[in-house]
Order: C-alpha cells, then structure tokens, then sequence
C-alpha cells in the first residue's frame, strides 16, 4: 500500500511528460511548414498520429494540413493513404480537411482516381523514397466515405463522370480477378467499417452512392428491377449491364452520358485496356444521341474497326451495331468506306447475326454513297452474298431491303433471289474510269 502512491505519481508523470512532448512536436511541426519535400511524409505521418492520440481537433494542425496538401498534394495524399489504407477516425478527419478546400480537393482527388484506376496497387515513389504500393480498394473506401458525409464537396460531383468509370472498371477487375494480398486488405476494412461484402460488391455499393447524389436514383432502381447490378458482377455478362446502364443514364441525362463516352473514347484511343468490352459496350449505347465532331467520329471509327477482326464474338458485334448507328452521320461516311473490305469478309462469318448487321452496314456505305466499288471487291461481294442465297438467308436480306426503304428490292426478294442480286450487284457496282473519262 504504501508503494501505490509513488507509482501513481510515476504515471502522472509520465503522461504529463508525453503530453509536454506532443505538444512540444506539434508546435515544431507548425513553425517548420514545409521547408523540405522530403519531411512532408513524415508530417503527414505525425498529424495522424497526432488525431489518433487526441480526440479535440487542431485549427492550427489543420491549416498545416492544407498547407501540404497544397505544396505536395501527391505526397500529402498517397502517405495518408498508405499510413491509413482502411480509412480510420483520423485519416477521415485528415481527408475532410484537405476536402474542405476546393484546390486542395481538385487536387486530392485527382490523385485518388489515379489510384483508384490502378488494379490492384497503384505505385508512385513520394519525396522521401518510399515507392510502396497502394491498393486502389484503399481509395474506393476513401471515396466511398466521403460521399456518406451530409456535404459532398463540389468538386467531387464535377468530376463525377472519372469517378464513375473508375469504379466500373473496378467492379470487373475485382470479378475477374482478386489477389491475396487484396483479400487480406479487404478483411481488415470490413473489421474496420463492419461490412459484409465481396470487394465487387463494394464497388458497386459506392457507385450506388454516386449515382444517387446526382440524382439518378430512377436509374439504380431501374438497374435493381432489370437485375442490372447482380449482371455486373458476372464476368460474363458485365458489358450487358453496362449497356444498360448506359441506356438508362441516357433516358435521363444526355450531359453526363456525353462526359463518360469522351472520357471513354480518350482511354480506349490510347492503350489497350482489359476492359475494353464493357467500355465498347457503353459507346456503342449512347452513340446515336450525341453530336460528334469530325475528329471524334473518327476517332470512333478507328476503334470500332479495331474490333472487326476481333476474335471475340461479341467485340465484332458492338462494334458492327455502332457502325451500323453512325450510319446516320454524314461526316463518317468517307471514313466507312475504307472498312468495305473488312466487313465484306465478315459476311463469311458464322454468326447469323453478325452477318446480318454487317449486311446493313455494307447496304448503307454501298448503296447511299457515288463511288464505285473496285473489281476484286466487288467480286468478293457477289461471291459472298450467292453463299448467302445457298444459305438460305432470306430474312437478312429483306431487313436490308427494309432498311434502304427499296420496295423494289423487297418485289424482287419475294419473287425471285437472283434477280434480287443482280438488281444489288448492278445498283453497288460501278465499273473504273478509263483514263481521260469523268469517273
């Protein structure tokens, strides 16, 4: 009994000695600013450590934060994400901080869907050297905490459109595939946060969240009635869910949809993505109800070219429908004449309905164009299309005839197949100019 109050005062002592020196570092750490990249980390370190020790907030500990955030927001960002990954009490204090500027915001967040757009782990070496990896599940849940709060900042919403596909494609990476480092992170988060969900499905939740912060609850509900979201999550079937999605967004906003499809088309005009198919299935969707320009039509046409000799069946598909949709823009019909040669050789396809879309294509470009279609191609057509008689192919061909509005065509299709041809051959083909001849 008699040791108790020594020891008492032994403690006391101590804590008040830690405290001393808390604040002894904290007055350091203001009167420093950011005088050396290097230290930024570091600080950055300290004031989180400093959060998860007291439970009062600092005007002036914040006010440092923005200060870094704002002289290097890459390295204020990408250590807070990497002392924090999971998101605690006091890296959301720091994050709501450095939200509550709009250019330390502008900045954080664009730094975030970098990260969140890297699958699994995102790496960039900070100041002081550290080149340690960030999972970009540790930004989803950053993004995905801040848009619970009651005040969204402003600048998340302008650049909703990335945030978007962003999480779309992180739904089908985190499908198609989940390492187990990534698994082991995901574990400590749902102890973190008490969820009980796939990574996949987490994605989803918070793309969710967006979607309904803009003001697209009628299109989650219409997604949830259609079975749009359990699509998603199936490998297989994830560009039917994004062409879904597509369509609802349209029905809606034409604005929003024109801002995802151009961010879209700037991603797949330069590299080659894994998830090319789900973003081809977007494009495709919205096509027919923006106003391209020239450069952007034909930035379009390149990538669906690209996909004709695709091998998977249904990349040849989307890209032959949004051929077929940008039938009706004039500015394109120059530029689709240089794929006559190709879509010729997919009437050689086994799919039926590759077969008959391409037929509709050709029918367009052929038939509503003035130019004349040179010999070896024009023998590859007719060649084509008599193996389509012997196949018996008569529906495509009225849907063509239907399409290019010839009753003509569709008299001689019921009565008689070769004269349907030679009247397609002869209204297609036009033979080469001879020297000194008007073409």
């Amino acid at each position: 009994m008699e040791q108790r109050p020594p020891r008492v005062l032994k403690v006391a002592w101590v804590e008040e000695e830690e405290d001393e020196t808390s604040a002894t570092l904290l007055d350091l750490l203001l009167e420093r600013g950011v005088s050396r990249p290097e230290q930024v980390p570091a600080m950055v370190r300290y004031i989180h450590q400093w959060l998860m020790a007291n439970d009062s907030a600092e005007p002036r500990l914040n006010r440092t934060l923005l200060h870094l955030a704002e002289a290097q927001p890459n390295d204020a960002v990408m250590t807070l994400l990497r002392v924090a990954p999971s998101c605690d009490r006091a890296a959301m204090a720091m994050w709501k901080t450095i939200m509550s500027s709009p250019r330390t915001a502008k900045l954080a967040q664009r730094i975030l869907l970098d990260v969140l757009g890297s699958w699994p782990k995102h790496s960039t070496c900070t100041s002081d050297g550290d080149k340690t990896g960030v999972f970009a599940l540790a930004a989803t849940v950053v993004m995905w905490k801040i848009l619970q709060e009651p005040c969204v900042p402003h600048i998340m919403m302008v650049r909703s459109s990335r945030l978007l596909v962003h999480l779309l494609f992180q739904v089908f990476f985190s499908t198609e595939e989940t390492p187990e480092e990534v698994d082991t992170f995901w574990k400590g988060c749902q102890e973190q946060h008490g969820l009980a969900t796939s990574p996949n499905r987490f994605a989803v939740r918070t793309l969710k969240s967006l979607l309904c912060l803009e003001q697209y609850k009628d299109v989650v509900m219409a997604m949830e009635r259609r079975c749009g979201w359990d699509t998603l999550l199936c490998a297989d079937t994830q560009h039917y869910a994004v062409g879904l999605l597509a369509r609802e967004m349209s029905c809606i906003s034409i604005r929003s949809c024109s801002r995802i499809f151009r961010y879209l088309l700037q991603l797949l005009s330069t590299q080659e993505p894994r998830w090319d198919l789900p973003a081809l299935a977007f494009l495709v969707e919205v096509l027919e109800h923006l106003d391209l320009s020239e450069r952007e039509a034909d930035r379009v046409l390149q990538i669906f070219s690209r996909h004709l000799r695709s091998e998977c069946r249904e990349r040849r598909r989307l890209a032959l429908k949004g051929l077929l949709k940008l039938t009706d823009n004039p500015s394109t019909t120059k530029t689709m004449w240089s794929l006559t040669e190709s879509l010729v050789e997919l009437l050689r396809d086994a799919d039926g309905e590759i077969v008959k879309i391409t037929v509709m294509v050709l029918s367009f470009i052929i038939l509503d164009s003035d130019r004349w279609i040179g010999s070896p191609i024009a023998l590859q057509l007719a060649e084509a299309l008599v193996l389509l008689f012997d196949l018996a192919s008569r529906e495509t061909l009225h849907c063509v005839a239907e399409f290019l509005k010839r009753r003509d065509l569709v008299k001689q299709l019921k009565n008689n197949l070769w004269m349907f041809a030679d009247s397609l051959v002869r209204t297609a083909w036009k033979p080469q100019a001879q020297p000194g001849e008007a073409p």
